[in-house]
């Protein structure tokens, strides 16, 4: 709470402080953008130069500021920023930022620049000084008009070509973070908790006991699996993209591929829960195979094959150590 009794209202800005706030604003966006710029470059290099215009549209706007400014109440510009300012529209911090991808990048920016548009027409809105609504006003079709601006960007750099290649540039490297490392580990964790998990069922016929196997397996493995993968590559120089995301993919679908067969020995029946098991698993084979298809170009019929054969001979052995 002392935090915030120490921002001024916007109702209570002068409109001095108001020309200052949006001097401010405006460097701030622009710097946002040409961090984006800076991060696409080499990968992204059509879009780069979109948050490089963006960025100089800005930096446009803000000497307009700064003449009007000069004009009304000298060169003298008030130190006032975003956070000074109760209620104002906040920029998400650059660390949180700085992993987005190219197309969360283009709907970030896009929200930034309506986001202040609609705070300078609620702002224009609420004041009922003439001169003070006209800047508010002017603002918000300042903003109104980087939005149309990004898009005559886009046009001018982003031809089919270019967003052609942009376009299998961001789905390889989708592929390589997130689909790669997760398919391992809902591989590893289909298939080789397999064994365990159905050992101990035919072993014990407890299914409370096989669930408990199964939770610790699934759970252990896919700890097992995500520290490797952040560990076996920081994603410098193969270009496989974070670490933190590669171990966070590879960990939950290993837990998950292994939690599939093990909910069902929450079923109090053996023979139930084993049967439902049995069908999750091959649920499960067919979803690796699936996934194989659409984004390794696998064909469908020989991943099926590779997958469910080896599944069914894990399995199958689970079955015969677990029965003997």
């Amino acid at each position: 709470m002392q935090f915030f009794a120490h921002r001024k209202r916007f109702g209570d800005l002068t409109e001095q402080e108001i020309v200052a706030l949006a001097i401010s604003s405006e460097e701030d966006d622009a710097r946002i953008y040409r961090g984006y710029a800076e991060r696409l470059r080499a990968d992204y290099p059509a879009s780069a130069k979109v948050f490089e215009g963006m960025a100089e549209e800005e930096d446009r706007h803000r000497r307009m500021l700064i003449e009007l400014h000069e004009d009304r109440f000298g060169p003298t510009i008030p130190l006032i920023r975003r956070e000074h300012v109760a209620g104002y529209y906040a920029r998400r911090p650059v660390w949180l930022v700085e992993n987005l991808s190219l197309e969360r990048m283009r709907e970030e920016a896009e929200a930034m620049e309506r986001q202040a548009e609609r705070f300078y027409l609620a702002a224009a809105h609420r004041t009922s000084d003439t001169a003070t609504r006209k800047l508010l006003g002017d603002l918000a079709a300042a903003e109104s008009g980087h939005q149309r601006t990004a898009v005559e960007l886009e046009q001018m750099h982003l031809a089919d070509d270019a967003k052609d290649d942009e376009a299998r540039t961001a789905r390889r490297q989708f592929i390589l973070t997130w689909v790669q490392p997760g398919l391992a580990g809902l591989m590893d964790g289909s298939v080789s908790t397999l064994a365990p998990i159905f050992a101990t069922a035919f072993a014990t016929q407890d299914t409370w006991t096989t669930f408990l196997v199964g939770v610790a397996a699934s759970v252990g493995a896919g700890i097992s699996m995500g520290f490797t993968e952040a560990a076996s590559d920081d994603g410098e120089l193969s270009g496989r993209g974070s670490p933190l995301k590669r171990g966070l993919a590879s960990g939950v679908m290993t837990t998950v591929g292994g939690l599939g067969h093990a909910l069902p020995y929450l079923i109090s029946d053996f023979w139930t829960a084993t049967s439902l098991a049995v069908v999750v698993v091959f649920i499960e084979l067919w979803a690796i195979a699936w996934i194989q298809n659409k984004y390794m170009e696998t064909p469908f019929f020989r991943a099926a094959l590779q997958v469910v054969l080896g599944g069914a001979l894990v399995l199958g052995a689970g079955i015969l150590i677990g029965s003997g």
